[in-house]
């Protein structure tokens, strides 16, 4: 079997196609968001993966992303951690572009909060913190595509030594609420500088595991960098 992105492209632009052929009303950030929350994180015989190269090691969302694609869940992934044009226009504020070219791009105009948006806070399927130093929170929001009266729980695989907390730790979707935000609190149990080590976050119902990696790097020495 051939591997690779030359390989994966077309793959994943055919479940692409697929998932919005399946539903229309679905944005880009939604299609990813189900591919990525549903994505087995084990081969398909349930063995765990390893990244090529030498030395041989266990793969990690470094190297795999959400997984290996799951195309009939992801039609069905529950949940998705969707994005809007007001989503992208804080990411540009959060990561310093001016008003007036965030007003140019979205087409309206906009005005950064000071201070400005976390870069944390944009709603992607996943959570990378890069340099946790003191306790952080960030927020994310989920949107129901599955059915209407839904009630969620959370699974939260730490990464080593780091602990994290979520609030609520239930989520209720009904024929009035589509969407709910939660927030995510993370501290670090490590007295000096790590590498990054990796963990999980799920919604789970009787029929959907929502899963999103979490990848976090302790640096509490600015002057010293762990290549890991």
């Amino acid at each position: 079997m051939a591997s690779g992105t030359s390989m994966a492209a077309p793959v994943i632009s055919g479940v692409v196609a697929l998932l919005k052929a399946m539903h229309r009303d679905w944005s880009p950030a939604a299609i990813r968001s189900a591919i990525v929350t549903t994505a087995w994180r084990t081969d398909p015989f349930g063995e765990q993966i390893f990244a090529e190269g030498s030395p041989r090691k266990l793969a990690d969302p470094f190297d795999y992303g959400g997984g290996l694609v799951n195309p009939e869940k992801a039609a069905k992934p529950g949940l998705v951690y969707d994005l809007g044009l007001e989503d992208y226009a804080l990411y540009m504020c959060s990561v310093g572009y001016n008003e007036t070219s965030i007003s140019q791009l979205v087409g309206k105009g906009t005005v950064c909060s000071n201070p400005k948006p976390s870069v944390l806070d944009f709603n992607l399927p996943s959570i990378t913190i890069p340099n946790l130093k003191e306790e952080v929170t960030l927020t994310k929001t989920l949107t129901n595509v599955g059915p209407v009266e839904s009630v969620y729980k959370v699974v939260i695989e730490p990464p080593l030594g780091v602990v994290v907390t979520v609030t609520p730790e239930t989520l209720v979707f009904n024929s009035t609420t589509k969407r709910v935000s939660f927030k995510v609190r993370v501290s670090t149990k490590h007295k000096i500088n790590t590498g990054y080590f990796f963990g999980s976050l799920t919604w789970s119902d009787s029929l959907h595991n929502v899963t999103i990696p979490l990848s976090v790097r302790t640096q509490l020495m600015q002057n010293y960098y762990d290549e890991n």
